[in-house]
């Protein structure tokens, strides 16, 4: 009885594949020495698809359902094994199990920035990531590009190969598309249906499927977007010249803060009397809206006829105002009086 047992243990009667994990791609059914009898029962999962390889050749391949193994169902295996019409005693095979679920939220990025040529900056550094979403379609095609002879493939160890072709296109498409990357913020979805449809011929060669790829973000390296954040703000105030008469009309009230600050702002800045004429022109501007503007730096219009007096140097008007800038601390001049006092310094040196 215990001899029947034991021959009864060497025959595989049922032949399936419950996943234990949801990473794994492709299982090989434990064989050791046992043999696949006739009418052994062959279940296939939704998601699953199972290959019998007879000596390294991909025979059979099935797809969900129950099968009962005989010459019938395994045509093309009856024809390696040189069966007429049954095959009477037990037979060895390599069966491989392939899950066909979709791998979703796989992640892709660049781990370094990608040069490419831009239309408005020329030579630009661009870093891109998103997600992408494949599945298993071709159980041959996959066995003999990536899982061969495996016990067990996941997808870990495919996702390297996978992120890196994605990554290794990209370059070409941002060159292709002429898009410059100022306007690539508004044409994420059609860069990611462009690189789709780049990427699908090398899944089809794995047997897989790229059901979807999207593209979350498309960023310059930190340094890079600094400076274009300086850019956009100098557009917004309307141009290098605007931008450095606001940049002034900042500074002259922060430097006068500080014990010598005026002073040394006219003496860095403001060398000569036609640079002190700039940071007085810029001051009248900021405080005074309605003034006349000019091209460049805002300076009030020169009077119609001759000073009477003796022109103001741009050294005494900051020494001055720093002054009074002390008496406005102490309390003893008010706000308004130094501004006044201010603004009529300030058309003197005109």
């Amino acid at each position: 009885m215990a001899l029947m047992d034991f021959i009864k243990k060497q025959f595989i009667d049922i032949i399936q594949w419950t996943e234990d994990d949801g990473e794994t791609m492709a299982w090989r059914f434990p064989m050791a020495e046992m043999e696949i009898q006739n009418g052994a029962s062959l279940t296939v999962r939704e998601s699953q698809m199972a290959v019998f390889i007879n000596e390294g050749v991909v025979a059979d391949i099935f797809g969900p359902g129950m099968y009962k193994l005989t010459t019938q169902t395994l045509p093309v295996l009856t024809y390696l094994k040189n069966w007429d019409k049954l095959f009477e005693s037990p037979f060895k095979s390599d069966v491989y199990f392939f899950s066909t679920r979709q791998k979703i939220d796989r992640k892709w990025g660049t781990p370094n920035p990608v040069t490419i040529r831009d239309k408005d900056f020329g030579m630009v550094r661009l870093r891109a990531f998103g997600i992408y979403a494949f599945h298993l379609t071709d159980p041959k095609a996959f066995h003999t590009t990536l899982s061969g002879t495996l016990e067990r493939f996941t997808s870990e160890q495919l996702e390297g190969q996978l992120r890196n072709t994605i990554v290794g296109h990209i370059s070409d498409i941002f060159g292709e598309s002429g898009v410059p990357f100022i306007d690539m913020a508004g044409n994420q979805e059609e860069f990611g249906r462009a690189l789709k449809a780049k990427l699908d011929p090398m899944f089809q060669q794995y047997g897989l499927a790229l059901d979807s790829l999207n593209v979350q973000n498309i960023s310059l390296p930190e340094e890079l977007q600094a400076m274009l954040d300086k850019r956009i703000g100098v557009n917004m105030m309307g141009g290098m010249q605007a931008y450095t008469q606001f940049q002034t009309a900042e500074a002259i009230p922060l430097a006068a803060q500080n014990e010598g600050g005026l002073a040394g702002l006219g003496a860095g800045v403001g060398v000569g009397f036609g640079m002190g004429q700039q940071i007085a022109g810029a001051m009248a501007g900021a405080l005074n809206p309605a003034a006349p503007a000019a091209p460049g730096i805002a300076v009030p219009p020169a009077p119609t006829s001759a000073p009477t007096t003796a022109p103001v140097s741009a050294d005494d008007v900051v020494a001055t105002l720093e002054k009074l800038h002390g008496l406005v601390a102490k309390g003893i001049l008010s706000q308004a009086e130094f501004d006044a006092k201010k603004a009529e310094l300030l058309q003197k040196l005109g």
